[in-house]
């Protein structure tokens, strides 16, 4: 099946309104219908095989393939005839048609001169064109929210419209196309193809019109009467009741949409405060460590003070014993250094004065009672330096000093 793209009109495919505006022009067109029949832009049919209903033959021309497919296996109507083919490049003889229309193509040729030039040249001197297209200010007034057509190429004010079939053909009448709210008097059944008809007003001036259609000739100058098409569909009202009703329908659906959603809104915004107060607990608990951190980071510092306080004090002792033990050291070493030299010049003396060994004796003795004495204060300084190493040990051994040594901090204690 053919697809609907929303421009070329599918029977079945499109709604009531769409489907009778387009067919209205056809059966306005069955008034003017001859022997001969050509529909330029015939798209997928369905208007050839109403004009032909009224005619001996009917030509059927569109550019696309697709919808003269469509049109074939849909009307495969004796007296009609589709062909792929272009309405500004008619493949047929001259002055061949009595009838020929153009409904919704001029709009969509950006050469549509062409197509005009093509009618003027296939139609016979006694024939009919009908050419239609939308006026270009309703038009755009009645899309300002969707835009332009993608499908048009030129559209058409009413002025220009005229002037441009009147540059090809001697006689042209514009008339408004417009769809009319009306009232109609008829039996339950029968259809009447006459129809008495009392029209008092047109909806607007040719710039409020919805399309226009021009009637075109050579010779002949058709009368311009009003026509009136009431299609199956026309009833306005009961499409209005129906039309409320669908809405009330999707007034419901909605309501039960809102309903649904204020609910799960309601359960959106409970999830909001229990997730706020969440929030707020996890809030408080950052805050508290935050403050125990500052309060650690205070108590740091504090202690870092003080080591510093005890590592400069425990420095400054450490330098004090080690310049005693200096003092001891020397004061050892010359009392050392003094009972030598006194040794060496007792030898030299009992060597020197054999003779004299009492008094060498004597002298001895001397000698020998201030050795001892010397050596008891020896051993005296020995007890105090190692009572003095001993504190030196305890002070290496000092926590705060290994803390200072860890850290790079405090003098370093040789042992």
């Amino acid at each position: 099946m053919i697809e609907f793209t929303g421009e070329r009109v599918i029977p079945g495919e499109v709604n009531d309104d769409l489907w009778a505006e387009h067919l209205a022009r056809y059966a306005f067109a069955a008034r003017f219908a001859g022997r001969r029949i050509l529909d330029l832009g015939c798209g997928t049919g369905y208007g050839t095989a109403e004009l032909a209903a009224n005619a001996a033959f009917a030509t059927g021309i569109d550019i696309g393939a697709e919808a003269i497919a469509h049109a074939r296996s849909h009307y495969p109507l004796p007296n009609i005839r589709f062909l792929v083919g272009s309405a500004t490049a008619v493949p047929l003889a001259a002055q061949s048609f009595d009838l020929i229309t153009a409904f919704e193509v001029i709009e969509h040729l950006s050469d549509w001169r062409s197509l005009l030039d093509e009618a003027r040249r296939v139609i016979a001197p006694n024939g009919v064109f009908l050419v239609s297209t939308p006026n270009k200010l309703y038009y755009a007034e009645s899309r300002a929210k969707e835009g332009p057509n993608p499908f048009h190429i030129h559209e058409f004010e009413f002025a220009e419209f005229r002037e441009a079939l009147a540059q090809y053909f001697p006689n042209v009448t514009v008339l408004l196309q417009n769809r009319l709210e009306s009232f109609v008097f008829s039996p339950s059944q029968a259809v009447f193809r006459q129809t008495e008809a009392r029209i008092d007003g047109t909806r607007g001036s040719a710039d409020e019109a919805h399309f226009f259609i021009g009637i075109c000739s050579v010779e002949a100058k058709p009368e311009p009467r009003t026509f009136l098409y009431v299609p199956r569909a026309s009833n306005v009202l009961r499409e209005r009741e129906q039309h409320i009703h669908l809405l009330q329908l999707e007034l419901a659906q909605t309501k039960e949409w809102l309903a649904s959603v204020t609910t799960d809104h309601q359960k959106l915004l409970d999830l909001h405060a229990d997730l706020t107060r969440h929030l707020e607990e996890h809030n408080q608990w950052a805050l508290k460590l935050e403050t125990d951190w500052k309060a650690a980071l205070t108590r740091i510092s504090q202690l870092q003070d003080e080591l510093k306080t005890e590592q400069a004090g425990a420095q400054e002792v450490v330098a004090k014993y080690e310049h005693v033990v200096a003092e001891l050291h020397d004061e050892n070493r010359r009392r050392t250094e003094w009972a030598i030299e006194t040794e060496q010049r007792l030898s030299e003396h009992l060597a020197r004065k054999n003779n004299e060994l009492v008094e060498a004796v004597r002298l001895l003795d001397a000698a020998e009672n201030t050795v001892t004495e010397r050596t008891l204060w020896a051993q005296k300084l020995q007890s105090e330096l190692d009572q003095l190493e001993q504190r030196i040990r305890m002070i290496r051994e000092s926590r705060w000093l290994k803390f200072g040594r860890t850290v790079g901090l405090g003098p370093r204690v040789e042992g």
